[in-house]
């Protein structure tokens, strides 16, 4: 059978059948692992598939599924798989409102929750949901009083469609006959930075297809580790996780919590791991922090392997000649630093990393790469089954993200937006032709809505920026908000930014600081404050930021194109940027229409020549709850490299 007429059910049988034996999923739970063969993950499927059938699923019907990274969820998706209906992982930190939009618009009969915190939402929801005809539940803890009429645990979902397989398993394997590769495999909310999020449809050709060319790019093979904590809701862990797990036979290992990550991380050794930038970026500040209070020593030690590592490493691992004193040194380097701090991270084993989502910083990346660590950049989104490009070995630059991956096309359009056409491109937005039509056209192109160009000297695609955010300054000079919020980001002091300026005279930032970097600074340096509030607004704590925002106006000046972007005025914000506030997405994009509406008098005070702006905002607390928190925001001047301070009238 070839690889385009498989469904994910498909490679979970030829797994179980080949090689059944090898361990497909671990957990750890209450300090444990357990593991499950594959042999093993196809039993407890099909029993989970039995179950949904008892229960009255029904083909075509959504399966909506809510919770961290489970082994028991993951089966339960591939369960709806097998009996015709639609997965619909959702965000399992979105507030009950948020959720309520996704189970609504899929029109989700059932609802797969990790725990009692899902539970309750989807409870809360019910009245005004009634498509919603039952919620099975997973860890069953604080449930013991509940109406299980509504409710029921996957445990006796599976144990009710076994006492019944005589009678089930005939419609099971007719349902099961009837999926393939054009049937969907998943349905999957977009991060909805401008609006309300899409349902992209994607078939099993789309994530087998996509899977199948990107692990054959990397070399992926069955005895590869991966470790699944990033959101089920994101398409990025349902390709990792599910896709590439189920075509190269590899075990995902799911850890114990958000709060043990890291540990579990180190624990396991992952062979193949991705991140986005933000989780690197925490990573590297955490190390810095640590040597920060290292002993005079071993900070002297640390630097001096580290500058030499940031001058031979990237070149080793591309394969280029070193001499035999950079190869000698970098040896001992490896014994001395790189080797123990990759065995801290837990990265001693990875042979493949990724990063994508945001752009990562050059010196950032350039680290990891240069303590022997092969991390890669790709771009991607949801409607192309993640891949669009991956950077080859010994073809990796931090200022792009590779050649355009294995049978995929890309073309760009005279406005300068990336198009790709791929076998991984997906079918439909959910009950939205008008966006269907206006994103993918009869020929196959899908508009990325993202700005960028193929360089001339390698090949590789550059992106510059959001298509709709690139506009004018008022002397006509280009405005790309994302490039210059990325340069910001790349600081370990910076944690989020937001640009303005398309049509006004100058352009300006709103900024966060990073508590857990700025706090280290502030405690070494004997700076007392009560909370991120005081903190943001001491004014060494500006005069940090205001260091970062010159260097990058310096950056930018020797930019022909995007000189006109230098920052001119600056705040540090009173409060993080939060999803529950509606000022980020689910993965932590920024909401920049919204951010501009909610802080318009801080934009007014920009280009109103203000010295500092009085401010109350909204905030919602982790129970829900809504507040408020009021502050006097400075506004800081910057001089731009070669020009004079402009202000509006």
């Amino acid at each position: 059978m070839s690889s385009d007429s498989l469904t994910i059910p498909d490679l979970l049988s030829r797994n179980a059948r080949e090689f059944g034996s090898a361990t497909a999923n671990r957990e750890k739970e209450y300090g444990i692992w357990q593991s499950w063969t594959w042999s093993e993950v196809k039993q407890e499927t099909e029993d989970l598939a039995l179950g949904f059938l008892r229960l009255g699923v029904e083909e075509g019907d959504h399966v909506a599924v809510i919770g961290r990274n489970r082994p028991h969820l993951y089966w339960s998706m591939v369960a709806a798989q097998m009996i015709g209906a639609v997965p619909v992982p959702l965000y399992q930190d979105a507030v009950a409102s948020e959720m309520a939009y996704a189970l609504d618009h899929c029109g989700a009969r059932y609802v797969v929750a990790g725990d009692q915190e899902q539970v309750d939402k989807v409870l809360e929801l019910k009245e005004s949901l009634p498509s919603i005809r039952h919620i099975a539940y997973l860890d069953p803890r604080g449930l013991r009083n509940y109406d299980h009429s509504k409710i029921a645990s996957l445990g006796d979902i599976q144990r009710r469609g076994q006492a019944e397989m005589q009678r089930l398993r005939p419609e099971l394997e007719r349902r099961r006959s009837l999926v393939n590769s054009d049937s969907t495999c998943v349905m999957l909310y977009t991060s909805g930075t401008t609006g309300r999020p899409k349902g992209v449809v994607l078939s099993h050709r789309n994530i087998v297809e996509s899977s199948r060319s990107s692990s054959e790019f990397d070399s992926l093979r069955r005895t590869d580790s991966v470790l699944a904590y990033l959101p089920m809701a994101w398409v990025g862990d349902f390709i990792f996780s599910l896709g590439q797990a189920y075509w190269c036979g590899f075990c995902v290992n799911c850890p114990e919590s958000a709060d043990t990550m890291m540990t579990d991380l180190k624990e396991i050794g992952p062979t193949y791991y991705f991140a986005p930038p933000r989780i690197f970026e925490s990573i590297l500040t955490s190390v810095m922090i640590r040597m920060e209070d290292a002993s005079a020593i071993k900070r002297a030690m640390f630097k001096f392997f580290m500058d030499h590592a940031a001058k031979c490493g990237p070149a080793r691992l591309s394969g280029k000649r070193l001499s035999a004193a950079d190869r000698l040194l970098y040896r001992i380097g490896d014994i001395c630093v790189y080797g123990p701090l990759r065995n801290v991270l837990g990265f001693t084993n990875i042979r493949v990393g990724y990063t994508a989502g945001e752009a990562i910083g050059p010196e950032i990346f350039d680290f990891y790469r240069s303590i022997g660590i092969n991390l890669k950049q790709l771009y991607g989104q949801t409607e192309a089954s993640v891949f669009i490009t991956q950077q080859p070995d010994g073809e990796v630059h931090s200022e792009t993200v590779g050649v355009p991956s294995p049978g995929v096309e890309i073309r760009i359009d005279d406005r300068g937006e990336v198009y790709f056409r791929s076998p991984g491109a997906f079918a439909e937005y959910y009950k939205n032709p008008e966006s269907t039509d206006s994103t993918k056209d009869a020929e196959g192109w899908v508009a990325t809505g993202d700005a960028g160009y193929i360089e001339s000297e390698t090949g590789h695609l550059r992106i510059i920026d959001r298509a709709k955010d690139v506009g004018k300054t008022a002397n006509g000079g280009l405005f790309a908000p994302k490039f210059v919020e990325n340069k910001l980001k790349f600081f370990p002091n910076v944690l989020e930014a937001v640009v303005f300026g398309n049509e006004r005279p100058f352009c300006t930032a709103v900024v966060n600081i990073d508590l857990a970097a700025v706090g280290n600074w502030a405690e070494r340096n004997n700076i007392a404050y009560a909370s991120y509030q005081e903190l943001a607004q001491h004014p060494q704590v500006y005069d940090m930021i205001l260091a970062n925002v010159e260097r990058v106006n310096e950056s930018l000046s020797s930019d022909e194109q995007l000189a006109g972007c230098a920052i001119r005025r600056f705040v540090i914000l009173h409060k993080e940027l939060d999803a529950d506030d509606g000022e980020l997405t689910r993965t932590r994009k920024v909401r920049r229409n919204a951010i501009e509406d909610k802080y318009s008098e801080i934009v007014d005070a920009f280009y109103g020549g203000k010295s500092e702006v009085y401010l109350e905002s909204e905030v919602t607390y982790e129970d829900g709850r809504k507040g408020s928190i009021a502050a006097t925001l400075r506004i800081c001047d910057v001089r731009a490299p070669g020009a004079h301070l402009e202000m509006a009238a």
